[in-house]
């Protein structure tokens, strides 16, 4: 991912930078305070990462682009933490694979934690030294900015792995995360015309937000709200899932095979729906945002309705008018690059380019998404199978 930030380093000054490195850095701790040491380790499925993970990747991140080849004499903390905490960059050499994120009972977190206070220190002197460039800057943009991703991620696999313990633990009682939707809906009309979309303007944007161009929209309408769990009842109760006309082939292939009936973390249970929150098991809200769904799902409801999904372009047309932020919307279009990506050369540029196939963009935030980390240009996106992250629905026609 190509970072576009335009700040110079002697505008805000280091004191700001070591701010917000340390308050991102202190947020993430933060995000597994609750967390007892088992539920560091635990990888229930190839998609959610254990905690412990995602804690050391942030901090490799860091070491590797910024301490190692900026900083004089840097001494890595363990050599072989790049084999351990290497996502996917090739560039970066051998790592673990995926599904064996879960069998790392070593490093354990107490080593973890000191890898973090390590790079944490060798930071703060880097930045208090003066090493920090203007050609650098926005590399420490696009860490800090990669650490608030994996802070949303760290929300979302903590619940899939809580979520999936029999118990049903609660993450933490009495949180304010996943807000309520209590607004009445209307349709908002936008006609036909040529629109610009993509990043424009100065702060960090993501590489596959930029090339903002000219997109032609016909007349089309947009929901002002996302769907409420209890319309998405309405569904299942109509015989949504067991209607193939709704669905697409593959979409019904999926059905078919996993046995879909709801949306991830609803049960019914003695004839009453009941829904994981990481509050716990609670009694399904019928007014909340319905969530957890995925492609095929949200396209099914929409045909169910007589509608549709709106488009990556509408909904960043539209995102003005809209309450957005609750859920992460599906839309209709396929990730694709805008006009003119280029990606970066070396690591950096296989941050986001090299996912461009076989996904879907969704629009927007959640209540999982850190704060300052939103914008209406951002360009989320998953394979159409996947419904751990907070995922929702908005229908166009």
């Amino acid at each position: 991912m190509k970072p576009n930030s335009t700040i110079l380093t002697e505008e805000i000054g280091v004191n700001n930078f070591l701010k917000r490195y340390s308050d991102i850095r202190n947020h993430s701790v933060k995000i597994c305070e609750p967390l007892e040491i088992e539920d560091y380790v635990v990888q229930p499925i190839v998609d959610v990462s254990p905690p412990k993970w995602h804690l050391g990747h942030t901090t490799w991140f860091f070491e590797t682009f910024i301490l190692q080849p900026n900083f004089p004499d840097y001494k890595v903390f363990d050599s072989q933490y790049n084999f351990v905490f290497n996502s996917y960059y090739e560039t970066v050499g051998a790592r673990v694979i995926r599904t064996d994120r879960g069998n790392l009972s070593r490093p354990s977190v107490a080593d973890v934690y000191k890898y973090r206070e390590y790079v944490d220190e060798k930071m703060k002197n880097f930045l208090e030294n003066g090493l920090l460039t203007k050609e650098i800057e926005p590399l420490l943009e696009l860490g800090l900015n990669h650490e608030q991703q994996h802070q949303e991620l760290l929300l979302t696999d903590i619940k899939y792995i809580l979520g999936h313990n029999p118990l049903f633990p609660a993450y933490r009682k009495q949180l304010d995360i996943e807000k309520k939707v209590y607004r009445s809906k209307e349709m908002l009309s936008f006609s036909e015309g040529v629109y610009e979309i993509g990043f424009n303007g100065t702060g960090f944007c993501f590489d596959n937000e930029l090339g903002r161009h000219k997109v032609y929209l016909n007349d089309f309408e947009i929901s002002s709200e996302v769907v409420t769990n209890n319309e998405y009842l309405e569904f299942i109760e109509a015989g949504g899932y067991q209607d193939f006309r709704y669905w697409h082939a593959e979409g019904w292939d999926w059905v078919k095979q996993k046995e879909a009936k709801s949306p991830l973390y609803w049960h019914l249970i003695d004839g009453k729906w009941m829904n994981y929150t990481l509050d716990g098991l609670k009694e399904l809200d019928l007014n909340s945002a319905v969530c957890h769904i995925n492609f095929y799902e949200a396209s099914a409801f929409a045909s169910w309705k007589g509608m549709r999904l709106p488009t990556e372009a509408e909904w960043e047309v539209a995102s003005n008018q809209l309450e957005w932020g609750n859920r992460w919307e599906w839309t209709n279009s396929a990730y694709l690059p805008y006009p003119g990506f280029t990606k970066e050369a070396g690591a950096v540029g296989e941050y986001n380019g090299k996912f461009m196939v076989n996904q879907m963009v969704l629009r927007g935030a959640s209540e999982a998404t850190p704060n300052g980390h939103s914008r209406n240009t951002y360009r989320n996106f998953f394979q159409t199978d996947l419904k751990w992250q907070y995922t929702g629905i908005r229908l166009a026609r």
